[in-house]
């Protein structure tokens, strides 16, 4: 991490409206340098348009947002220069080669030429797509589509980078390559903001995270933090359907206050676990309700996000920001550092 102490990224009190719709109602953030933050929330809670903000594709109504201590409207072309942006969707030509792609990026950057020749070779290694770099980028895998576009992203060396779903579609596998690279690039430096449906991603990669709901800000911490607010255990009593969760939960709810239906189960933050359980036992066992299973575990982002919000992360599936135009010609600019 950086010894500098002025953050890397700040929103304060940043809103912005789309017609009758309030994406974001006074949001405060700061990044510091050299370190991942995760930005977590249900669809249309406004992450995108934060982010959209941040990377000068859309104008904030009110409040400061700044990168590196430039403000993003009065230093527009000054932050795109300084900022790198892998979008949801890969900001790159399907009839060109990969090879071709990153140097056409570096000509988009004004960079010399022998530069943009050697750069675009370094990043097909970095990447591991040396192999495929003379192919056409239509003959690609999914994994490798997100490569190339986190590559093009890097073009220009960016000091802060964003990435909006940057694992979205992948399998496993590659989604594990991919959380590699990321992390070498923060371990380089690299100040990185995310945003992502994965809760298991935030955990794995964020050093702190925040969860925004109805554009704001409803909780700001380390992972570990906010798994804090659930108590010390999570307990989890699984029925056999949804119905029979929802007629069980004022019961487990009068043994284990802040108890919640999650499908098929109703968990419950708890201090004392194993006690707590035999108590939720024999109340369902007194009021003739069968359970099916019976879980004590130690409490997840998941959870944290569910009690936050009242939905599950993978309810939030699409962009939320409303009423804007398809932003992927922009940001591809805005990516790549070039003018406009």
């Amino acid at each position: 991490m950086s010894g500098s102490t002025a953050p890397a990224i700040e929103l304060a009190g940043v809103t912005k409206r789309f017609g009758d719709v309030q994406a974001l109602a006074g949001v405060d953030l700061q990044v510091e340098p050299g370190t991942v933050y995760g930005l977590l929330g249900p669809n249309g809670a406004g992450k995108t348009t934060a982010v959209r903000v941040l990377t000068t594709i859309i104008r904030p109504d009110a409040g400061r947002a700044e990168v590196l201590g430039l403000d993003v409207t009065t230093h527009p072309e000054r932050v795109r220069a300084s900022i790198g942006l892998a979008g949801q969707y890969a900001a790159v030509d399907e009839q060109l080669t990969g090879r071709e792609n990153l140097r056409l990026v570096g000509q988009l950057c004004h960079q010399p030429r022998a530069e943009v020749v050697r750069r675009a070779d370094e990043l097909l290694e970095r990447f591991s797509l040396t192999d495929a770099g003379d192919r056409p980028l239509k003959t690609f895998s999914g994994g490798m589509r997100r490569r190339l576009d986190l590559a093009a992203s890097l073009v220009h060396r960016p000091p802060v980078l964003f990435l909006v779903e940057p694992t979205t579609g992948l399998d496993p596998r590659s989604r594990q390559d991919l959380w590699d690279l990321i992390r070498e690039l923060v371990a380089d430096g690299t100040t990185l903001l995310l945003t992502t449906q994965y809760l298991e991603e935030a955990d794995q990669l964020a050093d702190r995270i925040a969860v925004i709901d109805h554009g704001a800000v409803i909780a700001d911490g380390t992972a570990a933090e906010l798994k804090a607010q659930m108590g010390a255990t999570v307990l989890e009593v699984a029925f056999a359907d949804v119905a029979t969760a929802h007629s069980a939960l004022e019961t487990v709810a009068g043994v284990a206050p802040g108890a919640e239906v999650d499908g098929i189960a109703v968990r419950a933050p708890v201090d004392d676990g194993a006690r707590r359980a035999m108590d939720v036992l024999r109340a369902l066992d007194g009021a003739g309700i069968d359970v099916a299973g019976l879980t004590i575990r130690e409490p997840s982002l998941d959870d944290v996000f569910l009690k936050l919000t009242g939905r599950r992360a993978e309810e939030d599936l699409d962009p939320d920001a409303p009423a804007v135009a398809d932003p992927r010609p922009t940001a591809d600019v805005a990516a790549q550092g070039g003018s406009r």
